[in-house]
């Protein structure tokens, strides 16, 4: 695909800002821009810390969703698992109660100013809530090195975890902490090692990753995903970014491409905001979305838009992306 004129990016380009029902990566409030392509609705929303050549390959995916056909569907429906955050114990039912039908939750631990007492007590509130047939994953997002990891697994290894994501940073200490851990018979997941990498590939091939999270912004887009997929050789689990009901839904396309699809995805974050861009959020319903491209209206971004000060951040930001990908495209 040719690289879309940055004037028709921003021709449609709205900034919004998302309330959330609890604090989550440390922010209470979620800003992204949208904007329409020629295939539907899209969304650009890296982090805030993110620098732009990190930044500019969700943009490229942002792009991929907007201005591509997209790939074949093999499902109609993604389950997809109920998201914790670093949360007291005593919260974990009212974030629960977001959720409708869900029989997976993702447990985020390791956050900073905690510690893994609390971790395990989360853990533990949640094992109590969905019962001995649901399922339990934690994310610690690269925060332990690999003496916490192996001592935080072995302490929550009694919740019967499904897998746990991203123990550890660096893809050397996730091999030593598989074979640690291996009696266990607790998977371990990679995620940032995969969307932050030079090279997405490295972790599969290191042999320091049972599944991955992947995600369509920070790959480069669907097709990108596909591919990294495809070439890995493992199973994935498709999950978000906190996004809007836009980007959820380009997960969702994600999702439903993948010839395999064994475990539930982490698409169902919508449930923690209270508002969205669309009337009708792209929330689960008896565990599953359904398909679907939201389509905002203009009084929808009105009610949702950002400040002024945040808007022109998010556009110069985006300009400054956009400039990146003409640079590589040349």
């Amino acid at each position: 695909m040719p690289l879309p004129p940055l004037a028709d990016v921003l021709a449609t380009a709205r900034v919004v800002a998302l309330p959330l029902a609890v604090r989550f990566r440390g922010v209470t409030t979620r800003e992204a821009v949208v904007f329409e392509g020629p295939r539907g609705w899209t969304e650009f929303s890296p982090f805030l810390e993110y620098d732009d050549a990190e930044a500019a390959t969700w943009l490229a995916g942002s792009l991929d969703f907007g201005w591509n056909p997209a790939p074949p569907a093999l499902r109609e429906t993604v389950a997809v698992n109920a998201t914790m955050p670093a949360v007291a114990a005593f919260e974990v039912p009212r974030i629960l109660a977001r959720y409708d039908g869900c029989r997976t939750v993702k447990v985020k631990v390791a956050e900073a100013g905690q510690t893994l007492a609390d971790d395990v007590a989360r853990v533990r509130a949640v094992r109590e809530a969905v019962g001995p047939e649901g399922r339990v994953r934690v994310d610690a997002n690269a925060a332990w090195n690999l003496d916490e990891a192996e001592r935080a697994v072995h302490a929550l290894a009694e919740f019967d975890l499904e897998y746990v994501e991203q123990p550890c940073a660096e893809i050397d200490e996730l091999a030593q902490l598989r074979e640690r851990i291996a009696y266990l018979d607790i998977p371990v997941a990679a995620d940032e090692s995969v969307r932050k990498a030079v090279d997405p590939l490295r972790v599969a091939r290191a042999g320091a990753a049972d599944l991955l999270v992947i995600k369509a912004q920070p790959l480069g887009g669907v097709h990108a995903a596909l591919d990294i997929v495809a070439q890995a050789g493992l199973p994935a689990v498709v999950s978000s970014a906190l996004d809007t009901s836009i980007g959820l839904a380009m997960g969702a396309t994600l999702a439903a491409a993948l010839p395999g699809l064994d475990y539930d995805c982490g698409l169902g974050t919508a449930s923690l905001f209270t508002t969205d861009v669309v009337a009708s959020p792209l929330v689960a319903r008896e565990g599953v979305l359904t398909l679907d491209r939201p389509r905002p209206s203009s009084a929808e971004l009105d009610r949702v838009s950002a400040a002024d000060d945040r808007r022109d951040w998010w556009l110069e930001r985006l300009r400054r992306c956009h400039t990146l990908l003409e640079r590589t495209a040349r």
